[in-house]
């Protein structure tokens, strides 16, 4: 049997045809974490007991309770038949009756905000990152972004700049998301959307070593975060599948 839960602490965020973007409320709540703890089998409860910051361990029960819940409404199963498996990577993936599901996930979590992508057709990542006006960017962006990204990122001056580089690097963590290959593929190896880096919400994206594969960008940022969603949108008669990609990418 799947709990009950009265007042879900998700709501719908984003959508566009089949894909869906849910937000999760993540602030401290001591009745719904309760209440999420009993969606969770023994592994995830035995993963978040070695969670040794209590925020972490809040995260991790609320953001996977509610995928829990709303994989289990979408694929019309009980939560019992309901499993997860990780890419070499370490990207999820669900299990239905031990059995890939048919329905890509990625989830996302920082501060007291989590998303939740789901669409059943194409590969599909997810970032969202709570701004820090504190923050030393300059190292982040030496490292992780391309000429171009840092000039547009140096041209840029106060919470200008603090924008644009949460803007930037949520569009590039939610494409390595998308491709499931982790930290294993270098962020400064690929460049955001120009059209996104003067300002526009969506756009078309191909990586330059995957020129095969097309993914459509979205900026989902809010003023309380920065957020974006990628979704593969290649033509299905020109599937790639994950070992070509990693073999292609990494090194």
């Amino acid at each position: 049997m799947s709990p009950t839960a009265s007042e879900p602490w998700w709501s719908p965020f984003y959508k566009n045809r089949d894909t869906v973007v849910l937000h999760v409320d993540l602030s401290p709540s001591p009745e719904t974490q309760a209440v999420a703890l009993q969606w969770l089998d023994e592994t995830e409860r035995r993963r978040s007991d070695r969670f040794n910051h209590a925020g972490a361990r809040r995260r991790f029960e609320l953001c996977r309770a509610a995928l829990r819940a709303v994989l289990c409404r979408r694929l019309e199963c009980d939560n019992s038949a309901l499993s997860f498996g990780y890419s070499k990577y370490e990207k999820p993936y669900a299990l239905l009756n031990d059995q890939p599901g048919p329905i890509s996930i990625n989830v996302s979590h920082s501060g007291d905000h989590g998303l939740i992508a789901l669409t059943p057709n194409g590969r599909i990542g997810i970032d969202v990152e709570v701004r820090s006006h504190r923050r030393d960017f300059d190292r982040l962006i030496e490292a992780a972004f391309g000429k171009n990204e840092q000039l547009a990122l140096n041209r840029a001056k106060g919470s200008e700049r603090t924008c644009l580089f949460y803007k930037l690097w949520t569009i590039k963590e939610a494409l390595i998301k998308a491709l499931g290959t982790g930290l294993s593929y270098d962020p400064a190896d690929f460049e955001a959307p120009a059209s996104m880096r003067n300002g526009a919400k969506s756009a078309l994206h191909y990586f330059p070593r995957l020129p095969a594969l097309q993914w459509r960008v979205k900026d989902l940022g809010v003023a309380e975060f920065a957020a974006a969603l990628a979704r593969e949108e290649t033509p299905s008669n020109r599937t790639i599948s994950d070992a070509e990609i990693f073999g292609m990418l990494v090194d």
